[in-house]
């Protein structure tokens, strides 16, 4: 008969596996350490009749033994056992995948079982994208009174603004929801291209920005409908997309003119909510030795 209780011997022969002193461990070590002992107390926080395993013994209705996560996971209980012990095994990322849906990991617990194991994040969730920013997103971004600032989904939809970057750009608020993405904008929106002077650089840059982003996703509905679009309605994301630029984002400063007051230098920063990864959320902050603050101040307070 299988042993019901996983922890406290198998603790003691684990322990007798591993080096003692973590000060004389390598990195490689510790991580493996790490991951066996993360993997362990998964397994022993996971309620049994989650995953449609009854009770052992007569109270007991938490905690996986290690033949049942192997079972599950379609490993053997070998090698399972090894890796909860810290040994030098070399798990594949699908082993690891499998091994996370069978302990129901969160999305950071996958992310931190890979990075143990040398792996990158997992795959971006395909899902489709949110057409509103959270509440409390949206109220961050309403914090930021007199600083443009919008937020974007992973396809750059963008789900959320404040009254200042209303602002800035007034169409906002009107264009129909499904052409709201700051791609589509940057493309088709004249009112967007007299905005920026420098148009033809920063829709290139744009582009490339995006490509980075976007690469793991673009056989999703959502990404690759958006591209057709574009491809049909554009000749300048058309040869753009032809040329494969790829560039990662980095603050900088940005030139736009508003026909109202001129115009403005602003700095262009972006963040993202650490409950929110996918969510990206775009400031713009005036530069400060220049006529932009007041001439911003003048752009919201006018509405």
């Amino acid at each position: 008969m299988l042993s019901d209780r996983p922890t406290p011997a198998e603790d003691a022969r684990d322990a007798s596996t591993r080096t003692t002193s973590i000060g004389v461990m390598d990195v490689d070590e510790k991580r493996r350490t790490d991951l066996g002992d993360f993997l362990r107390a998964r397994r022993g926080q996971l309620a049994r009749a989650d995953l449609g395993l009854p009770p052992v013994g007569r109270r007991r209705t938490s905690g996986l033994r290690r033949e049942e996560v192997s079972t599950l996971s379609g490993m053997s209980v070998t090698w399972y056992t090894w890796l909860e012990q810290g040994r030098d095994i070399h798990p594949s990322r699908q082993v690891l995948d499998a091994v996370a849906r069978t302990l129901r990991l969160s999305v950071a617990e996958h992310t931190y079982v890979l990075s143990l194991a040398g792996y990158s994040a997992p795959s971006p969730d395909t899902s489709p994208a949110v057409e509103s920013a959270p509440a409390h997103v949206q109220r961050l971004l309403e914090a930021l009174e007199g600083y443009p600032a919008y937020a974007i989904a992973p396809d750059w939809a963008i789900t959320g603004w404040n009254a200042a970057y209303a602002a800035l750009y007034p169409n906002i608020a009107t264009v129909p929801i499904g052409d709201r993405n700051l791609l589509w904008l940057v493309f088709t929106d004249p009112y967007v291209r007299t905005l920026l002077p420098d148009w033809e650089a920063t829709s290139h840059r744009f582009l490339a920005e995006f490509r980075a982003e976007a690469g793991p996703r673009l056989g999703h509905p959502a990404f690759a409908g958006l591209v057709e679009r574009l491809l049909e309605a554009s000749d300048t994301f058309r040869a753009g997309w032809q040329r494969h630029d790829i560039q990662g984002f980095s603050s900088r400063e940005r030139l736009f003119h508003h026909p109202r007051v001129g115009d403005l230098r602003l700095e262009h920063h972006r963040m993202a909510p650490s409950d929110h990864p996918d969510l990206h959320l775009v400031i713009y902050t005036p530069v400060h030795d220049t006529t932009t603050p007041d001439r911003l101040r003048s752009l919201v307070a006018a509405g």
